[in-house]
């Protein structure tokens, strides 16, 4: 199975990208995982909310293929903690999928047809973080993931 971190815009901060590019790379030894940046949509000044998440969900779409499973992260979607992440990534990967494919959208959330598409979706908390720090702690919380289901110490560091 290969996991895709799929995200809207890039990362403005060195210091943040630097540390999601130590954990991707310790993600290797565990499983095909990478990083696609669909770049932010320009002149969205005249473009409504609605607009701007229809725009960015045919973007989103284009890059997906028909078996991919497409997991949210969505305020509104469940919260688990890490060793309830961890099972969720075994399921999946017991399931037989090719590619699990996670979404962090734009800053208006998703259009109808991403929110059809997805076959779940998560929250990471109540509280509100930039994009860019979501992508680390997403991509942290991978490698958390895999630690745990190899019985490795970093979880409990």
């Amino acid at each position: 199975m290969t996991i895709k971190l799929l995200a809207i815009g890039k990362t403005d901060s060195s210091q943040l990208q630097e540390l999601i590019e130590v954990y991707q790379k310790r993600l290797q030894h565990y499983i095909n995982f990478e990083i696609e940046l669909i770049p932010d949509l320009k002149k969205t000044k005249n473009l409504s909310e609605d607009q701007q998440k229809d725009k960015e969900g045919e973007l989103i779409l284009k890059r997906l293929a028909s078996t991919d499973v497409l997991i949210l992260f969505d305020e509104k979607g469940k919260q688990y903690t890490s060793v309830e992440f961890s099972n969720f990534l075994q399921k999946k990967m017991n399931s037989g999928i090719k590619q699990l494919v996670f979404l962090i959208g734009g800053p208006y959330g998703f259009s109808n047809e991403i929110y059809a598409k997805a076959s779940g979706k998560i929250s990471l908390s109540k509280m509100t973080f930039s994009h860019q720090m979501v992508r680390l702690f997403i991509t942290e919380q991978i490698y958390r993931a895999y630690t745990i289901l190899k019985n490795e110490p970093y979880h409990h560091h």
